[in-house]
């Protein structure tokens, strides 16, 4: 009897500790090979060495789990995942204010962008908060530089790149090439590559220093540089309910790593040597770097992402042109 009541106790303790040591899922929707994803191994990493084997996060990269970047707030505050990546430029459909926050192209340095992060972070938490989610980290964005990368022929002038059918990634885009008379059309850059090689479109919008995630340099002969592009961070959100919910310990271990995973990224200072190092590797790879575009037509365009701001601020409605008028504010503007 004493046998069987040991037993009994030691599969009831075995199974507590089953019980306890519970998985979150992280969903990251970008690629294994971007420096991103690298960063968020490592913070999971940290926040498993700190939980000690009572949770566990685990990460899925590059879509691996099948669930859309823009549906992210709509199976997110359900539990198909427990953590996930966010990018409020992607979310558009369901949030359409967050659309007005920060459109690309329309803060042009670092010095600006620094201004506006905090304000950006506070309108993201207040945002995602009406949706169910909580904000429990950031994942910053370089400075990037973003260029037009084209199949057969050089393109670097916006008269140019009318005749041709560009790949965009994001409505603004989108709303502000039509402005300049160019076809732009959205298509998610896990197709791009496809997109490229079977002629769906000419050019695509992109930034050098991911290009070669995706091989890009593959289906490109020539590119240039258009315009600079400070970007909303990453957000690493979890249903609130459940985060409500956590352990405190499981909690400030994650609140930890999250936070060492923002003091790292949010540097900027090395961009610009990252930016001509990554045009150097695709030049050693066989594309052609062609020559900037023109000032005059740089100007051209951020008159036209300024406009397509208001415009899609005013559509949006809601709290839309206030989150515009604040981060204006922390401009300076």
């Amino acid at each position: 009897m004493k046998h069987l009541i040991g037993s009994l106790a030691t599969v009831a303790a075995l199974s507590a500790s089953a019980a306890v040591a519970e998985e979150w899922r992280v969903n990251n929707f970008l690629p294994e090979t971007r420096p991103e994803s690298a960063e968020l191994e490592r913070f999971v990493e940290e926040a498993n060495e700190a939980l000690g084997g009572a949770h566990e996060l685990k990460l899925y990269s590059g879509g691996s789990l099948g669930l859309p970047n823009t549906d992210t707030l709509r199976f997110l505050p359900k539990g198909a995942v427990e953590m996930s990546l966010m990018w409020a430029n992607y979310l558009g459909r369901d949030a359409p204010a967050l659309s007005s926050v920060v459109v690309q192209g329309t803060i042009g340095s670092i010095e600006e962008f620094e201004k506006a992060i905090p304000v950006v972070q506070e309108i993201y938490e207040e945002e995602f908060a009406d949706w169910g989610v909580s904000s429990v980290g950031y994942v910053a964005i370089p400075m990037l530089m973003v260029s037009v990368f084209c199949g057969e022929e050089p393109v670097n002038t916006l008269d140019d790149l009318k005749s041709k059918k560009l790949r965009v990634w994001a409505r603004d885009q989108v709303e502000t090439f039509t402005r300049l008379g160019v076809s732009a059309q959205i298509i998610p850059q896990e197709e791009l590559y496809v997109a490229m090689k079977t002629g769906v479109v000419d050019c695509a919008l992109y930034p050098a220093l991911y290009a070669h995630t995706i091989s890009l340099q593959e289906v490109s002969k020539h590119a240039s540089f258009l315009y600079p592009m400070a970007s909303g961070p990453y957000v690493l959100g979890v249903a609130t309910d459940r985060w409500e919910a956590a352990d405190p310990a499981f909690k400030e271990a994650v609140t930890k790593a999250a936070d060492d995973l923002w003091n790292r990224t949010n540097q900027y200072d090395d961009d610009l040597e990252r930016e001509m190092q990554a045009r150097e590797d695709l030049v050693g790879q066989g594309l052609t770097w062609g020559e900037d575009f023109p000032e005059a037509d740089r100007a051209l365009f951020v008159e036209a992402v300024t406009e397509v701001w208001a415009e899609l601020a005013e559509e949006a409605g809601g709290n839309a042109m206030g989150y515009r008028e604040r981060v204006l504010e922390a401009l300076g503007r």
